[in-house]
């Protein structure tokens, strides 16, 4: 009913199964088919690469390339056509500075123009007002000094009618008036 069972390794293995037989590729005796199988897997397979595979990898790797050339020309020319516009931009905007600097030069030297000629203007109107100011003292300071004269002959003429109590005729004034003061 219940069988023995053995320890060893090659015990419950079928008759004929072991280690008797070496492994194939291993085996001396199936060199040369082996040799033989090879050689024609090899020629196959060169013979598939070197016209189906290669020439694909070649036509990439050429179409890589003149991609890679015609892309460095663009960015090239690119650069080329970015440099001009550059150097158009730089003298364009060193013009309009240019400009810019001469429209302000011209509009402070207009304005300065008319600052001077405002300021002329008024000097001639203040220097008008003036001589009509000084005019008009000298008018009054005529005037005043006329009629200090008067004034101070109605009041000498007053004090004396008042010291003496008779009031003295205007020659009488007058001369006394002119007369220099005594030193």
């Amino acid at each position: 009913m219940a069988e023995k069972s053995t320890t060893s390794l090659g015990a419950g293995l079928p008759d004929g199964v072991g280690h008797g037989k070496a492994f194939p590729p291993l085996d001396a005796t199936t060199f040369a088919p082996q040799l033989f199988w090879l050689v024609i897997a090899f020629v196959l397979l060169y013979v598939l690469l070197s016209r189906k595979v290669l020439p694909r990898i070649g036509r990439v790797l050429d179409e890589r390339r003149e991609r890679i050339d015609r892309d460095l020309r663009e960015a090239e020319r690119l650069k080329a056509e970015t440099d001009a516009a550059l150097k158009t931009y730089e003298a364009a905007h060193a013009e309009a500075r240019g400009k810019a600097q001469a429209i302000a030069k011209d509009m402070r030297d207009k304005l300065a123009s008319e600052a001077d000629q405002a300021r002329h203007k008024v000097d001639a109107e203040l220097n008008a007002k003036l001589a009509q100011t000084e005019k008009q003292i000298a008018e009054t300071k005529t005037r005043a000094l006329a009629g200090v004269n008067q004034i101070a002959a109605d009041t000498a003429g007053a004090i004396v009618a008042k010291l003496i109590g008779q009031e003295p005729t205007p020659d009488e004034l007058k001369r006394a008036l002119s007369a220099p003061p005594a030193e």
